[in-house]
């Protein structure tokens, strides 16, 4: 829940380590540093608080070094503190470190290095790491080429736990060292320089072409060359990945915040998640995929894993894979899913959905899955993230950075290619249904209306203003409604910090209708025509007992009934979902403005969830 930068090359490094680290602010963090190697000595500047406050930090714009390393933290071990930012140094200051993750066994190396005379000065987990690696340098009394390299091997054989690493050694001043394991990091090749980091978007204006490091790889870099080793120090080779974002889908180009960039994005991502995987008169395809008619037809069960935003797009989702490919589907909570022994075995199809692909409990999940016998599918938007790498098959979003804390446009991605891979599974099994072919029209239409939804911004953006100073907002759904509900919930939960809860909307006599009173706010949404009739009457029970009520509905309903009704489009019920969100992400967003909150960045939350 940190991100990491580092620079080697013949430019200044710090304004180089520092901007990165302003790139990587959405990820959640609370203090930051960089270390740089100045004359053959390291330095060390950092503070907690935000990335601006370096600039504050005396002697920090008479840094010169071009190698360096950075970090943005978010406390783990130890309240956030200048003693526990990152960067961290051994006791002789001959390496400094940066990591993301968590080393689980840190307290056992801690008193085995202060029984052999080490002293820490931090209450970090990390601290152990670069006193590990002196360790092991001391003990080498060769000083060849790689007496760095062996000493960080070792002391990465002795971690426990998740880590992602950058080193660099006031000894070797023209190397760095990086490292990972079950957190991400990524190295980026440039012209007489190389960039790292934990996440594409921060070094993305540098370089399009990235290495990507498997589990226990190391990487040794130097401004021109880059030598990779296996866990056990034999060389590898590596190809790059060339990366097709444009640098700017990392800007705001215009928007006050990101999360409204990325709302308002949705249409090109979609476009971009459909592709060229169908069109209305052939048969959908994904080329990375192939899977047969045989191996579907015997599935006893299909089970998606994921957290949050992710989980509720897998809720949407079962609903397509369940009646148009006739496979039982359960939608699991990954923090959840392995500590109750699940019944996976080769009969189950395991998907796993995660934005980032580094999501700690959902990769837990997918290699207990592989364990067990089942087939793993992954679902990211990150080509070569820690999810894909360890699935048996992945395909990808397509959706672009999303830079914004609360996700939307990868939700809405999310929907969508789940629902065209149950289409898929659905040929596959040639299950000639008139829904599939009208469901590929509607998929074809659906960027141009969610263009049309995305212009009732100024409506929702007048009725936020009327409750945005509320304690409590109630969702309430049936049926693929009810699932919009829970995303609509937690996204205003995130951002605006107003407590909410969604419901099914047939249970809100069954308890929920107790917490109901005058003048509170439920918001309900209405897609499915069979369910209308049903959902209305509940609403009106709590019109009785005096709530405003906001209604997202693409039914004909009497709209005097509700003091604001917005009209959605109409579309296949099956992505009903990505058309009804949009009014509740601009809801959640409106109201956060209207508080004066950080959007982009709530409070106690990260993108990338890289820890249990």
């Amino acid at each position: 829940m940190c991100g990491i930068v580092g620079y080697i090359g013949t430019q200044k490094a710090s304004p180089i380590l520092i901007n990165g680290l302003i790139r990587l602010e959405y990820r959640g963090y609370d203090s930051s540093g960089i270390s740089t190697i100045e004359k053959n000595e390291l330095s060390l500047m950092k503070d907690k608080g935000r990335v601006k406050n370096l600039y504050n930090l005396e002697g920090i714009n008479d840094l010169k070094g071009t190698i360096g390393i950075a970090h943005t933290r978010w406390a783990t071990h130890g309240k956030p503190s200048q003693e526990n930012s990152h960067p961290h140094m051994d006791n002789s200051k001959t390496f400094s470190v940066v990591h993301n993750g968590i080393i689980e066994n840190y307290n056992e190396l801690r008193n085995f290095l202060k029984q052999n005379g080490y002293t820490f000065y931090s209450q970090t987990d990390t601290e152990v790491i670069p006193n590990l690696v002196h360790y092991y340098y001391n003990q080498d009394k060769k000083s060849d080429d790689l007496k760095f390299l062996c000493a960080v091997q070792k002391a990465c054989t002795d971690l426990k736990g998740s880590f992602a690493i950058e080193i660099i050694c006031k000894d070797y001043p023209d190397n760095m060292i990086v490292t990972r394991k079950d957190s991400p990091l990524v190295i980026g090749k440039g012209e007489n320089e190389n960039y790292i980091s934990s996440d594409i978007p921060a070094i993305l204006s540098f370089t399009r072409n990235f290495y990507l490091l498997n589990d226990l790889e190391l990487a040794i870099l130097s401004r021109d060359t880059i030598h990779f080793y296996d866990k056990n120090l034999n060389p590898i080779t590596k190809d790059t990945q060339t990366i097709e974002w444009n640098s700017s889908s990392a800007e705001k180009d215009g928007y006050e915040d990101f999360m409204l960039k990325e709302i308002h994005e949705q249409p090109t991502a979609i476009r971009e998640t459909i592709g060229a995987k169908f069109n209305e008169a052939t048969k959908c395809e994904f080329d990375e995929l192939n899977y047969t008619k045989d191996y579907l037809s015997h599935l006893s069960k299909i089970y998606i894993v994921a957290c949050g935003t992710a989980m509720h797009a897998g809720l949407a989702g079962k609903n397509a894979l369940e009646k148009l490919c006739n496979i039982t589907t359960e939608v699991d909570v990954a923090s959840e899913f392995r500590y109750r022994d699940p019944l996976v075995d080769e009969k189950t199809l395991c998907i796993f959905i995660s934005q980032s692909g580094e999501t700690a409990d959902t990769i837990a999940a997918l290699k207990l899955c592989k364990e067990k016998g089942a087939k793993t599918l992954a679902i990211s938007n990150v080509i070569g993230s820690s999810i894909t790498r360890e699935a048996d098959d992945s395909i990808y979003t397509h959706a672009g950075p999303e830079i914004a804390v609360a996700s939307t446009k990868a939700y809405t991605s999310q929907v969508m290619l789940i629902t065209i891979l149950a289409i898929y599974f659905a040929e596959i099994l040639e299950i000639n249904d008139d829904m599939i072919s009208t469901l590929k029209r509607d998929i074809l239409e659906l960027p141009k209306k969610i263009e049309e939804t995305l212009a009732l911004s100024e409506t929702i953006q007048d009725f936020s203003k009327k409750v945005y100073q509320e304690k409590d907002i109630f969702f309430l759904g049936r049926g693929i409604d009810e699932t919009v509900a829970k995303e609509g919930s937690l996204k205003l939960k995130e951002i605006s910090y107003i407590h909410s809860e969604s419901y099914p909307a047939g249970e809100l006599k069954h308890g929920p209708i107790a917490l109901i009173e005058n003048d509170i706010t439920v918001v309900s949404i209405m897609t499915d025509e069979k369910l209308v009739e049903k959902t209305i009457s509940n609403i009106q029970e709590v019109i009785t007992r005096g709530a405003k009520t906001l209604v997202i509905t693409n039914q004909k309903v009497d709209e005097n009934m509700f003091d604001l009704t917005i009209k959605i489009p109409e579309t296949n019920p099956f992505i009903s979902p990505i058309l009804s969100i949009i009014p509740l992400q601009l809801f959640a967003y409106y109201i956060s403005k209207e508080k004066g909150l950080d959007v982009d960045k709530p409070r106690n939350l990260a993108k990338s969830v890289t820890v249990e």
